[in-house]
C-alpha cells in the first residue's frame, strides 16, 4: 500500500471508531504525523486527498477538521467523477435511475406535503401545453428533484441528484428528435403529479418507472 493511502487508511479509521467525530478539529500535524506513525508529507497528501472528497475540511490559519459528514456533502463527489461519463455509459446512468427514482416516487407519495405539491403543480402549469424542449427538461430535472426530496431520504437524493446530469443531454435530443417527446413527458409529469396527491404509492412507482424508461427505450434504438 502507497504511504498515502496508509495514511487515509489511518485518518479514515479514527473517525470511523469515533476517535474523531464530526466537526472535530484534528491535531497539530506533527503530533497526529507521530501518532500514526506516518510522514508529515504523507499525512498532507491524506488530508489534501480527504479535503477533495469532503470528509476534511482545511481552513487557512485555523486547522483541519472533519466535516459533518452529511450524505449530500460527501455525495458532491459523485457528481464530479459522474461528469467524466463516456457518451455509451448513459444507459447504465438511466437504468440506475429507473432502479431508484421510482422507489424514491413511492416514498414521496406516503410523506408528500400539501405545499409541496402545489409547488409540483404549479411548475407545470408555468410549462404550459408547448413549453421548448430545454424549458420542459429544465423543469424536468426540478420536478423529479422535488419529488425526490419529499422521500425524505437524503442519501436517495443526493445519489439521484447526482445521476441527472448525464441523462440530460440525453433527453434534450430525444426532446428534438421524437415527434410526440414533449406531450408524452408532459403526460407521464401529470399522472405522477395525480398519483401523489392521491397518497397511491404503487401508481406513483408505475409512472416513474414508465417515464424513465420511455427515454431509455429511446435511447436504445437510436445506438
Amino acid at each position: 500500500m502507497a504511504v498515502t493511502d496508509e495514511a487515509i487508511e489511518k485518518i479514515k479509521g479514527m473517525i470511523v471508531s469515533g476517535a474523531l467525530r464530526p466537526g472535530d478539529r484534528l491535531p497539530k500535524e506533527s503530533e497526529l504525523a507521530a501518532e500514526l506513525g506516518l510522514s508529515r508529507n504523507s499525512l498532507r497528501e491524506a488530508v489534501r486527498a480527504l479535503s477533495l472528497i469532503r470528509i476534511l475540511d482545511v481552513r487557512q490559519g485555523d486547522g483541519t477538521y472533519v466535516t459533518s459528514l452529511d450524505p449530500q456533502l460527501l455525495l458532491e463527489a459523485l457528481s464530479f467523477v459522474v461528469d467524466f461519463h463516456r457518451d455509451d455509459t448513459v444507459l447504465e446512468f438511466l437504468a440506475v435511475r429507473r432502479i431508484l427514482e421510482p422507489a424514491a416516487t413511492a416514498m414521496a407519495a406516503a410523506r408528500i406535503g400539501e405545499s409541496q405539491l402545489e409547488a409540483l403543480t404549479g411548475q407545470l402549469e408555468a410549462l404550459g401545453t408547448q413549453p421548448s424542449v430545454e424549458e420542459l427538461v429544465a423543469c424536468d430535472l426540478e420536478f423529479h428533484r422535488g419529488i425526490v426530496q419529499a422521500s425524505g431520504n437524503s442519501v436517495l437524493c443526493s445519489l439521484l441528484d447526482g445521476l441527472s446530469g448525464p441523462t440530460t443531454r440525453a433527453r434534450i435530443w430525444r426532446g428534438l428528435t421524437q415527434e410526440d417527446a414533449v406531450s408524452r413527458t408532459l403526460h407521464e409529469h401529470r399522472a405522477i403529479l395525480a398519483a401523489l396527491r392521491d397518497r397511491d404509492a404503487e401508481a406513483a412507482r408505475s409512472w416513474a418507472t414508465v417515464h424513465i424508461a420511455s427515454v431509455e427505450q429511446w435511447l436504445r434504438s437510436t445506438l
